[in-house]
């Protein structure tokens, strides 16, 4: 997936400036992109040569003028040719499993503290999503399904680290009740 199928993807629920597509993905769980004006402008500029966008200039008042990009019919297109391509194998890549890994090195309550602050990271990302998923700030709901498709994703990250949270847990458990302390 790529910035210009996220910036299709937002176009095609409304008008926005390059400023506004940065304050969706940061506020985004899932648009994983950093959302830099660099990435983002240059996207933007690709998708008008590609005919994808198009983009106005608007007057505001005590303001200079802002860009509005909109989707075109062709930009449509080209969303819905991403949408119906293969999708990805999901990402299990976590820096805390590479440490994880070579944490037998560590005392036990070195590997205790890490796995300790690894499980208030999960709680803290998991409240955060929860209080994201009551706001609902930047997702669309034009239809009725269209809103269960932005409830089931907001299902699908919190359903994913509260089950990292368990996990995590359990390790933690697991250490403690069966006293290995790697000496």
């Amino acid at each position: 997936m790529s910035i210009e199928s996220a910036i299709l993807g937002v176009l095609s629920t409304k008008k926005a400036t390059g400023y506004e597509l940065k304050k969706i993905f940061e506020d985004s769980s899932f648009l994983h992109w950093s959302g830099n004006n660099n990435q983002i402008y240059t996207a933007l500029v690709r998708l008008k040569e590609a005919g994808f966008v198009t983009s106005e200039s608007v007057l505001q008042e005590y303001a200079p003028k802002k860009k509005v990009y909109a989707i075109t019919r062709e930009g449509l297109l080209e969303l819905e040719k991403f949408v119906l391509s293969a999708p990805g194998a999901p990402e299990c890549k976590k820096q805390f499993l590479v440490q994880l890994a070579w944490s037998d090195i560590l005392s036990g309550p070195e590997l205790d503290a890490l796995a300790a602050a690894y499980e208030n990271e999960i709680g803290l990302h998991l409240a955060m999503e929860k209080e994201k998923g009551v706001r609902r700030k930047n997702a669309p709901d034009r239809t009725k399904r269209e809103a269960l498709l932005w409830d089931m994703i907001t299902k699908n990250i919190t359903g994913s680290l509260q089950a990292e949270l368990d996990w995590v847990r359990d390790l933690r458990r697991k250490l403690q009740k069966n006293s290995i302390t790697g000496e």
